[in-house]
């Protein structure tokens, strides 16, 4: 992992914490939660506070999510906003993480002056054991607390002046007083620093979890549909008047569902002729081949001239695969009549042409579902579904890591946001 760690492949866009007066503050958060302190002088932290040096310091990669659900936040600095989340069991805690923060800014911005965040992102189930758990999970509320309790003594403060306010003879108690001047000190004016969250409850809407070896769940208005292993527990004896379930090894079932409740973007001539996304496809699917033919091969000198006199002399081995001559056939199709029929695709082929529709909520998470399907592509395995790249990664030789570490620098990391917009507009 060192190579994807040099090339900012995982756990990149980190904050450094090397301030003392923060670690200090960290290590206050992680004695709340009963955790040992970390003796790091400098250390990195994604939007929940989450750090990979302090995770390896523990031994423990899930210290701030130590069942897969609840998960721990500690919040230094309004900086974590910005930043990734890069170990979680939800594949919507980054969403609703970052919901708290636009929500509470004002409050965030205040209490991080002085203290630290911490708390839970709670919901009503404290262990995934079956399905029923994850379906029972319809909101979550951030249980928020601060380190050296400048929440409560704002609360106090705040009691206090109402008081002041509403009972004559309060201004007479010299000893009130004193406490105020006191609490303001570490409160500061609560006038005009708002330093209470005002919106802590968030929707917990459609997800992917880690939990049964992957599971993915969408709602609709009357329904929420369930696709995962079947052998996870709970399949198909959890609601079933009201939960549709698809096996995720069903590719069949789970495209006619993404396409019949308009999550998927019809292969159009009006987005395929212009992303390159059949080119990529096609690539991406060469290259598979290429690694399968010749695990030993030298992915470095792979430029298009010598690319292109390997699928020459491989062109029985292209043939037989069946996917580059299929995605070719596609593209003139789509040239000449704008449009392809999806109905007179081969089942195993229609995820090559598919990408979530960019409007829907539920693009990214269609994105990476259908990653599931075309693990050749391993660049949009990397964006999409980053833990299904990772453990994709540990079975490549090292020849073909280097290679795809180099393919992703030059085709994603150069401009993210643009890649993204071209292949899937988002």
């Amino acid at each position: 992992m060192k190579r994807l760690y040099d090339t900012e492949l995982i756990y990149g866009r980190l904050l450094a914490v090397t301030q003392p007066h923060l670690i200090e503050r960290y290590n206050k958060a992680l004695k709340a939660f009963a955790l040992p302190e970390t003796k790091l002088e400098q250390f990195d932290i994604d939007k929940t506070g989450f750090s990979p040096q302090v995770a390896e310091e523990l031994g423990d990669y899930d210290y701030l999510d130590p069942n897969g659900v609840n998960r721990r936040f500690i919040i230094l600095t309004p900086a974590q906003s910005t930043l990734p989340v890069v170990h979680t069991c939800f594949s919507n805690t980054e969403a609703l993480v970052y919901e708290f923060f636009n929500a509470n800014s004002r409050a965030i911005q205040a209490l991080t002056i002085k203290d630290v965040i911490y708390g839970e992102i709670e919901d009503n189930v404290t262990v995934v054991k079956d399905i029923e758990d994850l379906l029972s999970i319809e909101q979550v509320e951030f249980k928020v607390l601060s380190a050296d309790d400048v929440l409560g003594k704002a609360a106090e403060l705040r009691s206090l002046v109402d008081r002041l306010k509403t009972e004559p003879d309060a201004w007479r108690d010299d000893a009130m007083l004193d406490h105020m001047v006191d609490l303001a000190k570490i409160a500061g004016d609560i006038r005009e620093n708002r330093l209470v969250p005002d919106k802590v409850v968030f929707r917990h809407d459609a997800f992917w979890t880690s939990h049964f070896g992957g599971c993915y769940v969408f709602n609709d208005e009357r329904t929420t549909t369930v696709i995962c292993d079947p052998d996870a527990p709970g399949f198909r004896r959890s609601r079933p008047w009201q939960v549709s379930y698809i096996s995720l090894r069903d590719e069949t079932r789970v495209y006619r569902f993404l396409a019949e409740t308009g999550r998927l973007d019809p292969p159009r001539a009006s987005w395929l002729e212009t992303s390159g996304f059949l080119e990529h496809r096609a690539e991406m699917a060469i290259r598979a081949l290429l690694r399968k033919a010749e695990p030993g091969a030298i992915f470095d000198r792979m430029d298009a001239v010598w690319l292109q006199t390997w699928m020459h002399r491989n062109a029985a081995l292209i043939a037989e695969d069946g996917v580059y001559p299929f995605l070719n056939g596609v593209k003139r199709e789509i040239a000449q009549s704008g449009r392809i029929e999806i109905g007179r695709i081969a089942d195993h082929l229609r995820f090559l042409l598919a990408r979530g529709r960019p409007e829907h909520k539920d693009a990214w998470l269609v994105n990476r579902l259908i990653t599931e399907y075309v693990p050749s592509d391993y660049v949009s395995r990397y964006v999409f579904n980053k833990q299904g790249f990772y453990k994709d990664y540990a079975g490549y030789d090292d020849r073909f890591r280097q290679h795809v570490v180099e393919t992703l620098k030059t085709t994603y990391l150069t401009d993210k946001a643009a890649f993204r917009k071209r292949l899937y507009g988002l």
